[in-house]
């Protein structure tokens, strides 16, 4: 279902949807720089390079991964200078992928893909390995991140791998559990202005699961830069305790402004009794996760500079959440911005058996596309003030031209309703995901646009620029075109908050190598150029721009 307003509208059923089976398979690597075919004209103020991660690799020997997550990252770069654009890429050179390659089969287990025991050894040797808990993998797909002026490519377990920006050639595996105590982090920090790196861990022990809000501070001044790792000083600054240890919530990103973090615990619950005898029954990790929306979602707020956490519970219908589009604080209350649905199981659904589905009825008939929740904007609304003296059961947003509310429900709770920030037009568009902020000028302050992939499709097919004031929409899509995660880089003379363009990677199933690098007026929202390379590119996840100044 895809329920967006109380009045039961929904996104409209899709019929005939293409095959995109080519988008998740498996590609080869361009290692050395390529030049592209320039179509139009690429603004030369551009100086840096885009970077992409996701899947790129599906198999080894006769072993099938299962899920979409599960497949080896692949690193891309388009090097933008003068007008010109380069393409490369390469395998994150992680233990996951040598060892996999080493071997011709899968041999480390992934999200949704469980490797089994190796066939060589006697049957006791194959029995007794189901009762040993695999390591987590360093396979990591998610995205690009940076911590003390160093990129990483980071996953949702304890190791990221630091990498070389412009070579992209694997460097050292980095544990997060040698500096902080946490078993996972997430590949969604947040930046503040003075060069400190946020994110969040977890952590589980006799005394309970936690959530951890880790802080890694800025690289010191005027400090010899070695070629290393260096997350030196991190520190965990607040450890928060799930309401139910034993089955504590999924998370992939969370809230920040310029004075508080929120972490979003939400009904899509993992279950530990499972996740402690999934490798002994057999099943991938991701069965350990179900929705139940039994739950209410709990907002927690922490002061990021003191890391002292609000004795106010803050809670809302159950909802789920993968990614955050911005929050800001205004007059005593804290707005958060983030893509939201009503059903948590779509995670599960991104199979590749799924994916690689038969234009037409199979692809979007009852039980998958046409069933999945589109996932769709909405503005939660925090008061920061909140004691015995606010009264209950009073809308306590008092702000003007704001539908959310709050409501002290019992001494020490406040109940959130969201407003839904979009109008019905996104609907025609499946909904949206992957939000784009300009960050570096306005996350953690009030802002008005944001970009994303509209999702007519099971992959993003349209890229939308929304305006928060006033819920119009810019839209750029055209029939067999699929476009990556947008990214707004500032031009440099910049004077409004769209002054700039927006950065997408094209791809197509109908057409073999007929990839472009899209960029956008993000004023206009119309082509000022494209830079095709021809090469095969898998769908991807997230990206970054590594200006070089």
């Amino acid at each position: 279902m895809c329920l967006t307003h109380k009045e039961g509208k929904r996104c409209p059923q899709a019929s005939g949807l293409e095959s995109i089976a080519p988008l998740v398979s498996t590609a080869e690597e361009t290692p050395h720089p390529i030049t592209t075919t320039i179509k139009g004209t690429i603004p030369t103020w551009i100086n840096g390079s885009f970077l992409r991660n996701g899947p790129g690799k599906f198999e080894f020997g006769e072993d099938r991964y299962t899920h979409w997550f599960d497949g080896m990252a692949m690193m891309h770069r388009f090097h933008i200078c003068e007008g010109n654009v380069t393409y490369s890429s390469r395998f994150l050179r992680s233990d996951s992928y040598v060892l996999n390659s080493e071997r011709n089969r899968i041999v480390v287990s992934e999200f949704g893909t469980l490797a089994m025991p190796d066939p060589c050894k006697n049957i006791f040797a194959r029995f007794f390995s189901r009762f040993t808990i695999p390591k987590a993998t360093d396979n990591a797909g998610v995205n690009f991140v940076k911590y003390k002026g160093d990129y990483y490519v980071s996953t949702e377990t304890n190791y990221m791998r630091r990498v070389d920006p412009q070579s992209l050639e694997t460097k050292e595996k980095v544990d997060w559990s040698q500096y902080v105590a946490v078993n996972a982090a997430t590949a969604h920090p947040h930046y503040d202005r003075d060069g400190a790196t946020y994110n969040m861990g977890n952590s589980y022990g006799t005394s309970g699961f936690f959530y951890n809000i880790i802080r890694v501070p800025p690289p010191e001044e005027n400090a010899a830069k070695e070629d290393s790792e260096d997350l030196n000083g991190a520190q965990v600054i607040c450890s928060i305790q799930a309401s139910e240890s034993r089955k504590p919530s999924y998370f992939h990103s969370f809230v920040m402004s310029e004075n508080y973090i929120v972490f979003v615990e939400q009904p899509i619950k993992l279950d530990l009794l499972k996740f402690m005898l999934y490798r002994i029954a057999g099943k991938s990790f991701h069965k350990v996760m179900t929705w139940d929306p039994t739950y209410e979602t709990i907002f927690h707020l922490v002061n990021r500079h003191t890391g002292k956490k609000s004795e106010v519970k803050y809670c809302a219908a159950p909802m789920f959440t993968l990614h955050q589009i911005n929050a800001f604080e205004d007059s005593g209350f804290l707005v958060m911005d983030m893509c939201c649905g009503d059903d948590g199981e779509v995670i599960a659904d991104y199979t590749l058996e799924n994916l690689r589905r038969d234009t037409g009825e199979e692809m979007d008939k009852v039980n998958f596309y046409n069933s999945m929740c589109r996932n769709l904007p909405r503005r939660y609304v925090l008061p920061l003030s909140v004691d015995e003296e606010t009264p209950l059961d009073q809308n306590l947003v008092t702000l003007p031209n704001y539908k959310a509310t709050a409501k002290k429900t019992n001494p020490g709770e406040v109940y959130m309703t969201h407003e839904e920030l979009h109008d019905d037009e996104l609907l025609q568009y499946g909904g949206l995901e992957f939000p784009q902020i300009n960050y570096d000028q306005y996350n953690g302050r009030p802002y008005r646009y944001f970009y994303a992939c509209g999702f007519g499709h099971v992959f993003g097919d349209s890229l939308l620029k929304m305006d928060v004031h006033t819920k119009e929409l810019k839209v750029w899509r055209y029939p067999g075109f699929f476009p990556s995660e947008p990214v707004f880089v500032a031009s440099p003379r910049a004077t409004e908050e769209d002054d700039g363009v927006v950065l997408s990677v094209i791809i197509t199933p109908r057409e073999e190598k007929s990839t472009f690098l899209l960029v956008l007026d993000a004023k206009t929202f119309t082509e000022l150029g494209r830079a095709e390379v021809p090469v095969n590119i898998p769908y991807g996840t997230h990206g970054v721009f590594n200006g070089m100044g």
